[in-house]
């Protein structure tokens, strides 16, 4: 079995996370403004902890509260059955899984919406804040997501995927009812607690919750161009290994 490729560089550890006196920057509506470019925890297994950031900044951490999956009959057939990377065809990984890239990615917060920047495939997605309902028009591969308030906390709540993408790189699968529930806190100027709740009824008896720590990356960083070539002879003839799998 083949699968998609985790190049860069190894997460650092045992590092103490770094700390600011600065204050945490707002929007104009006066919540938290979540903009910034952020190293995180390649979560490449949502069921469990992990330690050290995808590009080495100190203090990256992701603790999973349960430690197994809940596999209904579905979705254990699911799991069980033969897979394929979907990946290597340069396809959207899904949006859980896109957190667990191994690369940084970029939040641009305005009053009324949030846009997340992945650095992986350039891929993107918009979270509007403007008090909208969420409202599936039709499945897509990252699902559709609204977010709102409750005090300092933004939450966001994403439907509507459309079942082909994994919750992870160990191949864990979902079904087209998925429901994703995120909780942004920016902690300090340097750090976001990033909370997920994932529910789905059809492949999973019970929620299952993964919460990561991101830190700030140094002033004037920026993301790279990231070019997905599909069909790519050195993955499909194995040349390259799957850092996080072992996969060829």
């Amino acid at each position: 079995m083949l699968s998609a490729p985790a190049p860069g560089q190894p997460p650092a550890k045992g590092k103490a996370p770094k700390t600011s006196t600065k204050a945490v920057p707002r929007l104009p509506n006066g919540k938290p403004d979540l903009t910034g470019v952020w190293d995180h925890p390649r979560v490449g297994d949502f069921s469990k902890s992990f330690q050290g950031c995808v590009a080495n900044s100190p203090g990256c951490s992701a603790t999973a509260e349960s430690t197994e999956f809940p596999w209904t009959p579905a979705g254990k057939a699911a799991f069980d059955a033969e897979k394929f990377d979907y990946g290597v065809h340069c396809l959207p990984w899904g949006y859980v899984r896109s957190w667990g890239t191994p690369y940084p990615l970029e939040l641009i917060q305005k009053d009324h919406r949030l846009a997340v920047l992945f650095e992986q495939n350039k891929w993107f997605h918009i979270v509007p804040t403007d008090g909208r309902k969420l409202v599936v028009d039709v499945p897509t591969w990252m699902g559709t997501s609204v977010g709102h308030w409750e005090g300092d906390t933004l939450v966001v709540e994403t439907e509507g995927t459309n079942g082909k993408t994994w919750i992870d790189t160990a191949e864990h699968p979902h079904s087209d009812a998925l429901r994703i529930v995120e909780r942004f806190d920016r902690t300090d100027y340097d750090h976001i607690r990033h909370q997920v709740t994932i529910t789905d009824p059809k492949y999973l008896t019970k929620s299952m919750t993964n919460t990561q720590i991101l830190v700030l990356t140094a002033p004037g960083t920026e993301l790279y161009e990231y070019s997905c070539e599909e069909n790519n002879k050195e993955i499909m003839d194995g040349h390259i290994k799957d850092e996080f799998t072992g996969h060829k």
